[in-house]
C-alpha cells in the first residue's frame, strides 16, 4: 500500500496515478486494527466516491462495539442489508449480548450476520474485489480481520425472450447479463452433478467474471484444459462482452468463418453441453459461447429438434442451400451475364439483354454498387430508432431500387438477384456465419467479374481448402464430413427420429457415450428386433 500513498501524497493527476498504478500493481497488505484507518484507507482508494455508503454503528455487545458497514450503492440488494446486517447487528437478542469466545468477530460470524455467503476478508485487494462485486463489508473495531457479506443485486434485466434467435416452438427464456442467472438457467435444465463450473477474473480494470461450464465425463478434458489455458493467458485492461473472449481464444484470426459458436439461448447451449461442447458465460453479456464448434452446427437450430424430423430435414436442408445461394447467386449473374452468355436460353438472354441495354455500367460494377447499397440500408435499419428503422430499411430498398432502375443505372434482373440473395442470407440461424457469406460475396463478385465461372471455382475451391485447414480447439472445422465420420451423420444435413440417435458426437467426447440413455437404446433395440422378427417369418 505504500505506492498508493506515495502516489496520493504527491499530487499528482489521477490519469498519471491510474497509470503508474497499473505499471505497478497493488500489493497485498493486511488490514489495520484500527476502524477509522480502514474506513480512512477504502476512502483514499475510492477517490471519496459519491456512491460509496459508510454506516458506522454500536453494537451492543459487551460494552458497546464500534462496527462499520461498507458497499458500493447500485449494486447491491438493500432490503438485504437492512434485513441481514444492520437490523441484526442493532437488535441482538439477548444471550448475544456477551462476548463470546472467539471476540466479536465470532460472534458475528457465527450468530449475528444472517446473510447465506459470507467470507473472510484479511487483506486489501481482497477487500477492494469483494466491495466492487456487490458484498457488504462489516468492518470490526480492534479486529484485523472484516467480513465480506453476499448482498450482490441492484437492478438487472429480468429473464426475458431472446431477442437474436426466435423460434415458434420452444423455450421463450433467453440468457440475461447477469452470470448467476445464466448459471443458474442451465443447472434447471441439467440437474446433475456432474455439471461442473470454473470461475476466474479477467481484466485488469473491469475485473469480469468469466465462468467455464461443461459436463464432467463427456466433455474432452484436454479441450477443457485448453480453454482454461488459454482464459489464464488473457492480458487485458477490460472484458465488456464475450466477443473479447471470441477473439481473444480462437483458434485462427484471419479467417471469415466463425469458429466459436455465440447463443442467447439457455436451450441451445444445455444441448451443446450434453454433446460434449464446452459453454463460456461471461458476465454482462446476454451471449454465451460454446466450443469446440464445427461449420454444420451454425446450420442447426434448437427448433430442429421440437417438432417432427422430417419438417425439420426439409427446412435445414434449405438453409444449406439458402446459404450457398447468398454467396454464389450475384456472381453467377456476372460471370453469366458478362462471359457466358452461351449457357442462358435464348428467350431469357434475349430479356436480360434488353433489360441492361440502357445500362451504362459493366454487370460487375452493377453489383457491387447493388450490394454496397443493401449493405448501407441495412446497417441503417439496424442503427435507426426502432420505431423507423424497420420503415426506411423497407422503402429505402422499394424506392431506391425502382427509383434505380427507371433510371437505367441498373437493370430489373440485377435488383432481383441482389434481393433475393439478402432474403437468403437472413435464413442462417447464426448470425456470425451468414456475415462469412456477406463477406465471401464480394470476393466471387470480384472473381466473377474478371475471370468468369473459372474465378468462382477458384475462389469456391480456396475457401474448401481453408476450412479444410481450419480447426476449433483440434476438432476440425469439416467435422464429419471431412473426415468422414459414418455415426455423426444422423444429425448433418438431415435429422433422424430421436429414438435413432443414441450415440454422441464424435470427436467432441472422450467416448462414444450414449446420448439418450438405456431409453432410447431400448427402443432402437426392441425396433430391430421386431425388424428381424418379421423377416424370420415364414
Amino acid at each position: 500500500m505504500n505506492i498508493i500513498h506515495r502516489l496520493f501524497r504527491s499530487g499528482i493527476s489521477h490519469k498519471i496515478a491510474a497509470q503508474q498504478l497499473q505499471q505497478a500493481p497493488l500489493q497485498a497488505e493486511e488490514l489495520s486494527a484500527e476502524l477509522e484507518s480502514n474506513v480512512a484507507l477504502i476512502k483514499q482508494i475510492f477517490g471519496n466516491s459519491s456512491d460509496l455508503v459508510f454506516r458506522r454503528l454500536t453494537a451492543p455487545i459487551g460494552a458497546g462495539l464500534a462496527v462499520a458497514a461498507v458497499y458500493v450503492e447500485g449494486i447491491v440488494n438493500a432490503d438485504k442489508i437492512n434485513d441481514h446486517i444492520l437490523k441484526p447487528l442493532m437488535q441482538p437478542s439477548e444471550n448475544e449480548v456477551a462476548s463470546p469466545d472467539g471476540g466479536p468477530f465470532a460472534l458475528l460470524w457465527n450468530r449475528i450476520l444472517t446473510v447465506g455467503g459470507i467470507q473472510e476478508v484479511t487483506q486489501t485487494p481482497q477487500l477492494f474485489s469483494a466491495l466492487l462485486s456487490g458484498q457488504t463489508i462489516v468492518l470490526i473495531e480492534g479486529c484485523s480481520r472484516a467480513i465480506a457479506a453476499e448482498t450482490s443485486g441492484g437492478d438487472r434485466r429480468s429473464v426475458e425472450e431472446p431477442r437474436s434467435q426466435n423460434v415458434i416452438r420452444g423455450s421463450k427464456e433467453g440468457f440475461t447479463e447477469d452470470i448467476v442467472v445464466n448459471a443458474s438457467l442451465l443447472r434447471r435444465r441439467i440437474k446433475s452433478p456432474n455439471l461442473w463450473m470454473e470461475t476466474r477474473t479477467i481484466g485488469k480494470v473491469t475485473q469480469t467474471q468469466v465462468s467455464v461450464m461443461y459436463l464432467k465425463g463427456v466433455a474432452n478434458d484436454k479441450v477443457v484444459a485448453e480453454i482454461g489455458n488459454r482464459l489464464n493467458k488473457i492480458d487485458t485492461d477490460s472484458i465488456l462482452e464475450s466477443g473479447y473472449i471470441e477473439e481473444f481464444i480462437q483458434d485462427a484470426t484471419f479467417t471469415p468463418f466463425p469458429t466459436i459458436m455465440n447463443t442467447e439461448r439457455p436451450d441451445a447451449a444445455a444441448a451443446g453441453i450434453l454433446e460434449g461442447q464446452i459453454a463460456i458465460l461471461v458476465d454482462g453479456t446476454p451471449f454465451v459461447l460454446l466450443a469446440p464448434v464445427t461449420f454444420f452446427k451454425f446450420f442447426h437450430s434448437s427448433e430442429d429438434y421440437y417438432h417432427r424430423y422430417d419438417i425439420m430435414t426439409f427446412i435445414r436442408i434449405m438453409r444449406y442451400i439458402a446459404f450457398i445461394m447468398s454467396m454464389l447467386m450475384p456472381s453467377l449473374y456476372v460471370a453469366i451475364t458478362t462471359f457466358h452468355q452461351e449457357m442462358l436460353p435464348t428467350t431469357l438472354l434475349i430479356s436480360l439483354m434488353a433489360q441492361r441495354e440502357g445500362v451504362p455500367f459493366p454487370a460487375l460494377v452493377e453489383a457491387l454498387m447493388m450490394e454496397l447499397t443493401f449493405e448501407v440500408l441495412r446497417e441503417a435499419g439496424i442503427r435507426m430508432p426502432r420505431a423507423i428503422g424497420s420503415a426506411i430499411s423497407v422503402v429505402g430498398a422499394l424506392v431506391l431500387g425502382q427509383a434505380a432502375v427507371q433510371a437505367g443505372l441498373v437493370s430489373a434482373g440485377m435488383v432481383i438477384v441482389v434481393s433475393f440473395t439478402a432474403i437468403s442470407n437472413f435464413v442462417a440461424p447464426a448470425i456470425n456465419i451468414a456475415i462469412a457469406a456477406r463477406l465471401l460475396r464480394f470476393v466471387l463478385i470480384f472473381l466473377a467479374g474478371t475471370l468468369g465461372l473459372f474465378g468462382i471455382m477458384a475462389g469456391l475451391l480456396a475457401i474448401l481448402i481453408h476450412m479444410a485447414g481450419l480447426r476449433s480447439f483440434g476438432v476440425p472445422y469439416l467435422t464429419p464430413i471431412a473426415p468422414f465420420i459414418a455415426a455423426n451423420q444422423k444429425d448433418v444435413f438431415i435429422r433422424v427420429p430421436w429414438w435413432l440417435m443414441i450415440m454422441r458426437p464424435k470427436l467432441l467426447v472422450q467416448q462414444n457415450q450414449k446420448r439418450q440413455g438405456t431409453t432410447a437404446q431400448a427402443a432402437f433395440a426392441s425396433r430391430k428386433k421386431k425388424k428381424s422378427d418379421q423377416k424370420q417369418e415364414p
